[in-house]
């Protein structure tokens, strides 16, 4: 398991070692010991999830507010996504910037974003199945997000915005003002 720095302090890429052969292939998924070593995160996950979705689908920018916040690592079981994180941790150095990365079946990346952060993806192949695990349990009262579209943001989300397809939730979902309302 190789860790790979993102320009967000404490949001990093896991590489599993994969060890394969005629037969196929294995990899560790998750292992606490070795990612307390590699991250210093000493993150404790209590809730896994997964979701379906198809190409052009887009979810996010999703957060758990407060005591209810959220570490994820985040992983693609099948297909592709563009999976974006965003610093929102209030007095951060990069507090309103974000990352993407592809995670794909076929790289088998990881993203571990910690708390903190508003998190999203979408699907670039023609469908997917995401899995991330959760350091605190979900709470409906703690939801909170920022517009997928965010022009503070400045987002390429690779699709044309006329691909996109988000749910209407998501699409009422609060611009970012500048006014750390929405920070940790």
């Amino acid at each position: 398991m190789n860790i790979k720095l993102t320009p967000l302090e404490g949001c990093v890429i896991i590489e599993p070692a994969i060890f394969g052969d005629e037969r196929g292939f294995f990899f560790e998924s998750f292992n606490q010991k070795k990612f307390l070593d590699l991250t210093g995160h000493n993150t404790v996950f209590v809730q896994d999830n997964q979701s379906y979705s198809t190409k052009g689908v887009l979810r996010g920018l999703h957060l758990q507010k407060g005591a209810s916040a959220q570490a994820k690592l985040v992983r693609v079981v099948k297909g592709e996504v563009l999976d974006i994180a965003v610093d929102l941790r209030t007095g951060s150095k990069t507090y309103g910037k974000h990352f993407g990365a592809r995670l794909s079946e076929s790289n088998n990346l990881q993203l571990f974003i910690p708390r903190g952060f508003a998190h999203g993806f979408v699907v670039l192949s023609d469908d997917a199945i995401f899995q991330y695990k959760c350091d605190n349990y979900y709470d409906k009262a703690a939801e909170g997000g920022i517009h997928y579209a965010d022009p503070g943001l400045a987002i390429d989300w690779i699709l044309p915005p006329d691909q996109l397809i988000v749910s209407s939730k998501d699409v009422e979902l609060p611009y970012m003002d500048g006014t750390g309302e929405l920070g940790f």
